[in-house]
């Protein structure tokens, strides 16, 4: 089945914003290096990733509430189910807000207690400075869980574009923000703070949006049940699997570099890995944008259509990963050495390594977005977290025997495993073949065919039919 006018014009528009949205945060990877580097010593900088870990792990505090709201709340649009939809949006409002509030105040009498510092191994920066940076970057972490379902709103009635720009706005103007301080002479401190205030203020601003673009979302009471609130936990806990996997896989090895090879190592492999991730967003903007659809086909039942999506966004991401990894282990290691000043060597086989993670991490990603976006995905952290558990235990050791590139090298272990299990279980979803798969990979899209191009081509030029 090909895909309809509608949904091709959502999609076109939906990867506009999401390069947008990649754009945004790949200006922000690649600005701040530089500007720490430049304000801040190297010992500094590493501490700061290190404490930048901790609130990390406060990004699962919405209990998942937040993504699995959004395909509901999709999923009910798509049925024009408009009151399924309001229910769910008050509902996981009201209880999100209840469970912010009370992580965030257990935080700050944890670290109240807890020697952040000393446990992290941070020396550049002292103990009480430390509290204050973790506590900062922990209230803007919180907030940004509320975002979230914000975002939703938009997503449920077609206008994930939308929602998706003026997320990027926030957060490149939350970013910016957060330099100003730091250009002035400030230390981490007051960077922190600068940080989670324009976050509190982004929040605020996408608040009164909702408000004015989709009255109908009305925040209150009167539609939020705790029978739904009952229904939806058994997926919202498993979407908890995704952050904190994701801060065990980028946080947990960062950590474990940390701990085997100390700060300075700390610096240089988080900073070769952000250049490398810089394919790797690339690559997520595809599986932002086809998400909505996906959650969309599957309401209505048009598995056909379905099937389509999913070896197009996979086909789409494996095309974008390739080109740009490529392109960056060709130019990267230059590009590298003159971002840092220098003070990271131009080291191509230790961003080969951490480039060839990116192409495995597209296939699963894209693939398992079918999963994610119909709420089917319970067994699928299950397995996230156990395969990045896996990979940060072996980083620790691997990086103590054999450096940088046994630790880099570690970081394929995850993807191979999610592999092996994502592509079986979404092809059931899809009613497809592997071996029909696989060849669609290799299947030019019949609106890019020569034919189909030149026959629009026709119609918009006439002059061309002579």
């Amino acid at each position: 089945m090909s895909i309809d006018a509608g949904t091709r014009r959502r999609l076109i528009l939906g990867l506009i914003s999401q390069w947008i949205s990649k754009l945004a945060n790949t200006v922000i990877q690649l600005a701040q290096v530089p500007v720490f580097f430049h304000f801040w010593s190297e010992a500094v900088y590493g501490n700061w990733l290190l404490l930048n870990a901790i609130p990390a792990y406060l990004s699962f505090s919405n209990i998942g509430f937040g993504s699995v709201a959004g395909n509901e709340m999709t999923m009910a649009e798509a049925r024009e189910d408009r009151e399924s939809t309001l229910r769910v949006f008050q509902s996981c409002w009201w209880l999100i807000v209840l469970v912010l509030s009370i992580t965030g105040l257990a935080a700050l009498i944890l670290i109240s207690f807890v020697p952040v510092g000393t446990l992290l191994n941070v020396h550049a920066i002292g103990e009480h400075d430390c509290k204050w940076i973790v506590a900062w970057l922990g209230v803007a972490v919180l907030v940004g869980q509320l975002e979230q379902l914000l975002q939703s709103a938009y997503r449920c009635v077609g206008r994930f574009p939308y929602g998706s720009f003026v997320k990027s706005c926030m957060t490149l103007g939350a970013f910016v923000a957060m330099l100003v301080p730091v250009g002035m002479g400030y230390g981490p401190r007051t960077a922190a703070m600068v940080f989670a205030m324009a976050n509190i203020a982004g929040t605020v601003l996408l608040i009164g949006l909702v408000k004015h673009d989709l009255p109908w979302l009305r925040f209150g009471w009167t539609h939020a049940r705790f029978a739904e609130i009952r229904r939806l936990t058994p997926a919202a806990f498993a979407f908890m699997g995704f952050p904190m996997g994701n801060a065990i896989n980028l946080q947990g090895t960062l950590q474990a570099v940390g701990y085997a090879l100390g700060p300075v190592a700390v610096a240089v492999f988080g900073t070769a890995r952000t250049v490398s991730r810089v394919a790797l967003q690339m690559v997520q903007m595809v599986n932002s944008t086809f998400e909505p659809e996906v959650s969309k086909s599957f309401a209505q039942r048009e598995i056909s259509l379905l099937r389509t999506l999913h070896r197009r966004a996979c086909q789409m991401a494996l095309i974008l990963a390739i080109l740009i990894v490529t392109a960056m282990i060709l130019g990267g290691p230059f590009f590298l050495s003159h971002w840092t000043q220098g003070k990271v060597p131009p080291n191509r086989e230790l961003l080969s390594i951490l480039l060839t993670v990116v192409i495995l991490y597209a296939l699963w990603s894209t693939s398992s977005t079918i999963m994610t976006a119909t709420n089917q995905h319970k067994r699928l952290a299950a397995v996230y977290l156990g395969a990045t558990a896996i990979t940060v235990a072996v980083t620790f050791f691997v990086a103590r025997r054999f450096g940088l590139y046994g630790a880099a090298a570690s970081l394929l272990i995850s993807e191979l495993l999610m592999n092996l299990y994502v592509l079986p279980a979404t092809l059931r979803i899809a009613h497809d073949t592997f071996s029909g798969f696989a060849r669609s990979l290799l299947d030019v899209p019949p609106a890019l065919h020569p034919q189909a191009i030149w026959r629009r081509l026709r119609r918009s030029h006439p002059a061309l039919e002579s």
